[in-house]
């Protein structure tokens, strides 16, 4: 990818986004440089374009974000977001800057340009730290990809390039966490395996007197999934970056979720007192509907998308949430088992789990029973800045008004 042709004998200079065209070049910026390479799977493009809309996000109503755009002459060669989240700020007990999709060529000149905007702007906001690529919440992409560039990407997740990772390098930029992917399969004699679980989600449920809620069809969840979001706050409250979703969120979220919803690939558990404290969903890939259609649903992306969702040949494990006091119970074991036996039943023998972190060992150690490979890690990189330098900051860097 060195240079895409591009003539880079031009100076760079950074715009920040400011229209809807821009903003549409934003979105589209990756899906042209990544055209032909077999493992990028473009996001969902309504969905990229309405988070960055403070219209229509409401993690804008406790957030700053600017976006911005590298040129050569005419043309695109890099792009960046910068996210200044005040809640997470005061959550974590932090002044930090998260930079956020973040793409870019092989040239040196382009990536320091485009981490140059994002630095001034945590200047501006006093921060002194920079870190991503992450969200506005842990619901968004977040992680860099650092190992399995030859294995094809989610729906939900970044593809980069390896030399992303040596241009942070070379601009200060350190591991903070790592978060690893997992593909779980299931052999045709794994028999043992499927006992095990059954027998563990079983005892599960009689020890702490839970009970699976029996959801037959797809707006059947509408009644839980509210309260499903409002167990991820608490489940994932001590993860790594994490903010908690307000009430606005999880209506946001639960309207983009639903529809996705395979009741067989879900799963609802309750207790004695109809608390929910379980829930986990997953979701027939739709890697190769999106790389078909580009993300887009409309006006024809609809068909492979509506498609895949019925009948794709793997999963991929959206969330597992469980409320802290039933965590390290064993509860784990019924969510996953409900999944994995409704997908082997239809012949689906392939899972990806997503991005866990590394440090999560709960997490991890419930998938040693599966065969399974690690595929796959991505990280979240951390650099200290100076913010005594908001003088000169801007002495190097081209950044032009719109």
């Amino acid at each position: 990818m060195k240079n895409q042709n591009f003539d880079m004998a031009r100076e760079i200079t950074v715009r920040e986004v400011r229209s809807k065209r821009e903003r549409r070049l934003f979105v589209e910026f990756p899906n042209k440089l990544y055209r032909d390479n077999p493992y990028y799977v473009p996001p969902m493009y309504a969905d990229e374009l309405a988070d960055m809309d403070a219209r229509k996000n409401p993690a804008f109503s406790y957030a700053q974000a600017k976006y911005f755009l590298a040129f050569a002459g005419d043309r695109i060669v890099g792009r960046i977001g910068a996210i200044y989240s005040t809640r997470a700020n005061e959550r974590w007990g932090t002044h930090r800057m998260r930079f956020t999709q973040v793409d870019f060529i092989d040239d040196e000149r382009v990536s320091a340009a485009l981490f140059a905007a994002v630095e001034a702007f945590a200047r501006e906001k006093g921060c002194d730290e920079i870190h991503g690529p992450l969200g506005f919440t842990d619901l968004d992409r977040e992680g860099m990809l650092v190992e399995g560039f030859e294995e094809k990407s989610l729906f939900f997740t970044y593809y980069n390039e390896p030399y992303y990772k040596e241009h942070l390098t070379r601009l200060g930029y350190e591991k903070d966490v790592d978060w690893i992917e997992l593909n779980v399969h299931r052999t045709e004699d794994d028999s043992k395996t499927a006992e095990l679980l059954k027998k563990l989600s079983a005892r599960a449920l009689k020890r702490h007197d839970l009970h699976i809620v029996t959801v037959r069809r797809n707006k059947d969840f509408t009644p839980y999934i509210e309260r499903a979001f409002a167990l991820v706050n608490r489940a994932y409250a001590s993860l790594y970056g994490v903010v908690p979703l307000d009430d606005v969120q999880i209506r946001h979220y639960a309207k983009k979720f639903v529809p996705m919803i395979d009741p067989d690939l879900a799963c609802l558990v309750e207790n004695e007192g109809g608390e929910l404290i379980a829930f986990g969903a997953a979701v027939r890939s739709l890697s190769d509907a999106f790389r078909k259609t580009g993300g887009k649903l409309f006006p024809f992306g609809w068909i492979p998308t509506l498609r895949a969702l019925k009948h794709g040949s793997e999963i991929n494990l959206l969330l597992i949430a469980v409320a802290p006091e039933y965590q390290g119970s064993g509860v784990n074991a019924v969510i996953i088992h409900r999944l994995l036996e409704n997908a082997w039943r239809v012949g689906i023998m392939c899972a990806e789990t997503g991005p866990q972190l590394e440090m999560n060992d709960k997490v991890l150690d419930q998938w040693k029973i599966f065969p399974s490979r690690q595929h796959k890690r991505r990280r979240c990189f951390i650099k200290c800045i100076d913010t005594k330098e908001g003088e000169n900051a801007n002495e190097d860097l081209h950044l032009e008004e719109a």
